[in-house]
């Protein structure tokens, strides 16, 4: 059966997501729509880009992720199908692509389909809908679009090397209220080489000991791991970290290596 994902900042309390999911059953009644969230912040592609790139590759191969951040229409608007690792995405050319995918897609494509006036402010339910069911029903991606080169790029914020130090950031805060670093397992591993360290981050506080697992330690007491997402992960069990830490996005956190 086809799959159509969705990842959207509509949230659950209007009409909208009952909108793009009522146009999408009725061009294809037959797929399998799955959403990933409808929670994302109004207009943070950068967390829209951190959930989707830790999600999509779970699902099988030629499922169809519809990206919806974004997308209202303006004169400057380009709106693309993008073929990455046997996926298919479709969503504005406003940087998400290039903060999902670790290397070049195989293809891009500039969607061509004519607006429907009376969707105008909502092409989610246009012109996103026709280009994902398109796709989900076999379509070629050169049948809706013209081929693209290059699109906006963004740069997501990197960890830093200094000497026996990783110096790195706050880049989610799950809804556990775990908090989310930039420091992958493979860049961590790759400096610490078997040494032992020190995560300190604000208030003083540090951390000196890897985690397999959130209850490795009392309720209430602070722990880092890493995640599911391959990220290393501060959190507290059963606690809020974010709030009882005093960390939010953006802040910095430093591993010493001894």
């Amino acid at each position: 059966m086809a799959i159509i994902t969705l990842t959207t900042d509509l949230g659950d309390k209007d009409i909208y997501q009952a909108a793009l999911k009522g146009s999408i059953l009725k061009l294809l009644p037959t797929v399998n729509i799955v959403d990933i969230t409808h929670s994302v912040a109004a207009f943070n592609v950068q967390q829209a880009a951190f959930i989707l790139k830790n999600s999509f590759y779970y699902f099988p191969e030629q499922t169809v992720h519809l990206i919806g951040i974004d997308t209202v229409y303006n004169s400057d608007t380009k709106y693309l199908a993008v073929s990455y690792k046997n996926h298919f995405f479709v969503g504005s050319d406003n940087g998400i692509f290039s903060l999902m995918f670790d290397s070049e897609p195989d293809e891009i494509v500039e969607i061509n389909i004519m607006q429907d006036l009376k969707f105008l402010h909502f092409p989610l339910a246009d012109i996103f809908v026709k280009t994902a069911c398109h796709l989900a029903g076999g379509g070629k991606l050169g049948e809706i679009g013209l081929p693209l080169a290059t699109m906006e790029k963004k740069m997501t914020l990197q960890p830093v090397v200094e000497k026996n130090m990783i110096k790195g950031a706050v880049i989610y805060i799950d809804s556990f209220q775990n908090v989310i670093t930039n420091i992958t397992k493979e860049f961590f591993n790759k400096v610490q080489q078997g040494r032992r360290f020190t995560l300190s981050f604000k208030r003083n506080e540090t951390i000196n000991h890897l985690s397999w697992h959130y209850n490795e330690v009392p309720e209430g007491e602070k722990l880092c791991l890493f995640g599911i997402s391959d990220h290393l992960e501060i959190a507290i069990n059963k606690g809020n970290a974010s709030g009882l830490l005093g960390l939010n996005l953006g802040d910095s956190v430093i591993i010493n290596f001894e």
